[in-house]
């Protein structure tokens, strides 16, 4: 076997990418760099399909007429990198490859060059038969390399550069915050960051610039935006990562039409430059209460129907001890109407039924309308009327099947939201080719932690409440007060996910500081916290709004992907770690020590 030939470029400029050579090109000396995505060796000929980011070509070099080439593609196996200098030939007839972008033509090589070999890698390129996540995490600098992951990140910067034209073509400046702030309530844990100077102390990875941007706007800058790193430290899922993307926007002297105008414009601009895909504004809008009481959702997936209803006064008389307890104690019963699954069996009835109890139901009540029939557990204890009322009220019709849940409203319409995205998503009724956009708006101000039972901000408390809810917003307030209070705030969905959030925010110091008592907050905590802030409010701080996009999410849409790690190019994992790097990672004992820290399992051996 031949020696292996590993030489540097010496001398040779790429004069195509691999993807781009056309049969305009034909009879043309060309210069190509690349990997080896796969060698084919006939006896006489060799071929090699060239691999870079635009995509291939094929590579032949045959033994007679051009014999040094041949013996270095000989040599070449899988992800070498090679720089090949040839003529651009036509393919002959019956050869061509219509499923590749250059299938109409070959680079006959003159010469082929080994600029570096490579080990076998520990998964297929070239093949997207897909292999282990984690171990495609492991090794991301190869995973990187696949067309889809690379398709993801051009998809990545094709976005940034829209937002940022559009924006600044409409007056906005792009302007840095700082990463490392003080720790403040932003409704995650806070990555701390210890001081060497001041040892004891912290700052904060800014889990967003919000109180930065909001100083924005004190200081008359007027129109704000940044594309800006943000860190949470809280729990994981296929649409979070403990450091994600954010384009963040501010307006002054603006309220909710005019920041809607703007993000409309820009999502427009934004899917006709990325997709080529016309979006139509303005965007539909909802309350948040109609959401839940219509989708059981804040961020409803409007692509289908099956849409919750209030079946209540159909069982307002009912003799049903369920629905009759629900009603008494000021519950309520809503139902949706699941199409063509009336023929459904006991086991797929009791898997229903088993998902509404882990959504948080005490059970699941079915009607089947089937052959003329109507089929039900409780069938002896519903009236003709009963039946007849809750086919009109959900719309139901033969072979629909009624899935009925009697609780309190929060309970009642989650788990129907959540078996209506269960069911369509399996029933095929979600289609893949649509863009539903629309606000949310009317959210409320305050909810209740699950783990502290405490009143805390729903979105963050620097948001305004409604002018008509302003009465409530007083430390004595009861519980049943804090929960009407309405906030100036509104979410912008697409197919069921979160694209967006904001706000109009409070601009006077007098009202941000009720907020801070509402909350619980004592005038020494919100002055130690939030002090300049506050006093930043007395020097004339215009009414302002904005709101924050997760531009990874938005990627994530525009890429048709099923989570964020295929459009972050270095992601975390679900329990916020880098396989490639091994971070987070233990760090010597001397930098603790600089850093006047001391880990709690040292202290517990001394």
């Amino acid at each position: 076997m031949a020696r292996e030939i590993v030489s540097d470029m010496d001398g040779l400029r790429r004069t195509h990418y691999c993807g781009e050579v056309a049969l305009s090109d034909v009879g043309s000396q060309v210069v190509l760099m690349g990997w080896v995505n796969r060698k084919r060796d006939l006896g006489e000929l060799v071929f090699i399909d060239l691999r870079d980011r635009t995509g291939l070509v094929q590579v032949v070099t045959e033994s007679k007429s051009t014999p040094a080439s041949f013996e270095v593609a000989q040599n070449v196996k899988s992800e070498y990198v090679l720089a090949v200098r040839g003529t651009v030939k036509k393919r002959a007839p019956g050869m061509e490859n219509p499923d590749l972008k250059t299938g109409a033509i070959e680079v006959q090589a003159d010469e082929i060059r080994i600029l570096n070999t490579a080990k076998t890698p520990p998964f297929y390129i070239w093949d997207d038969a897909g292999a282990d996540e984690t171990l495609r995490l492991k090794y991301r600098y190869l995973d990187l390399r696949r067309a889809p992951l690379q398709r993801n990140l051009e998809i990545y910067h094709r976005t940034s550069m829209a937002v940022r034209n559009y924006l600044s073509s409409r007056g906005f400046w792009e302007i840095q915050t700082p990463m490392m702030t003080r720790s403040t309530p932003e409704g995650a844990r806070d990555y701390l960051v210890p001081s060497r100077i001041d040892k004891g102390k912290f700052y904060a990875l800014a889990q967003s610039p919000q109180l930065f941007k909001q100083l924005f706007m004190v200081a008359g800058i007027d129109r704000y935006f940044q594309i800006v790193k943000c860190f949470r430290d809280e729990d994981l899922r296929y649409d979070r990562q403990p450091e994600f993307t954010q384009i963040d926007i501010e307006m002054s002297f603006a309220e909710e039409e005019d920041v809607w105008g703007e993000v409309e414009g820009l999502v427009k601009y934004v899917w006709k430059e990325v997709l080529g895909v016309d979006i139509e504004p303005p965007f539909p809008r909802l309350t948040y209460q109609e959401a839940m009481e219509r989708f059981g959702s804040d961020k409803p997936d409007t692509r289908f129907g099956m849409e919750i209803k209030d079946v209540t006064p159909v069982f307002s008389g009912s003799s049903f001890g369920v629905f009759r307890s629900a009603i008494d104690q000021g519950g309520t019963v809503r139902a949706i109407a699941v199409p063509g699954m009336a023929g459904a069996s006991r086991q797929e009835i009791e898997r229903l039924t088993e998902r509404a109890k882990l959504h948080g139901a005490k059970g699941l009540i079915t009607v089947a309308y089937l052959g003329g029939e109507v089929k039900s557990q409780i069938r002896k204890y519903l009236t003709d009327e009963e039946i007849a009322g809750l086919a009109q009220a959900t719309g139901a019709s033969e072979g629909d099947l009624v899935l009925i849940v009697a609780s309190d409203f929060d309970t009642a319409v989650t788990v129907l939201g959540r078996l209506r995205l269960e069911l369509a998503s399996k029933l095929g009724m979600i289609p893949k080719d649509r863009y539903n956009f629309l606000w949310i708006t009317a959210f409320p101000l305050l909810k209740i932690n699950e783990e502290t039972g405490r009143w805390e901000a729903a979105h963050h408390p620097f948001t305004s409440p409604f002018k008509d809810d302003l009465d409530k917003v007083r430390p004595d307030a009861t519980d049943e007060e804090k929960g009407k209070i309405r906030a100036r705030m509104y979410d912008l969905v697409m197919n069921g996910v979160e694209l967006a959030s904001g706000s109009i925010r409070i601009h006077r110091r007098d009202l941000q500081e009720k907020v801070f008592a509402l909350l619980g907050m004592s005038q020494e905590e919100a002055r130690r916290r939030f002090g300049f802030l506050l006093d930043a409010f007395e020097y004339g701080a215009p009414p302002h709004g904005g709101i924050a996009f997760g531009m990874d999410r938005m990627v994530m849409l525009l890429a048709g992907a099923e989570n964020l790690r295929e459009v972050i190019a270095f992601p975390k994992t679900a329990s916020a770690s880098c396989l490639m790097t091994e971070a987070p990672a233990e760090v010597e004992p001397e930098r603790l020590a600089e850093l006047g820290i001391i880990l709690a399992k040292d202290v517990k051996r001394s």
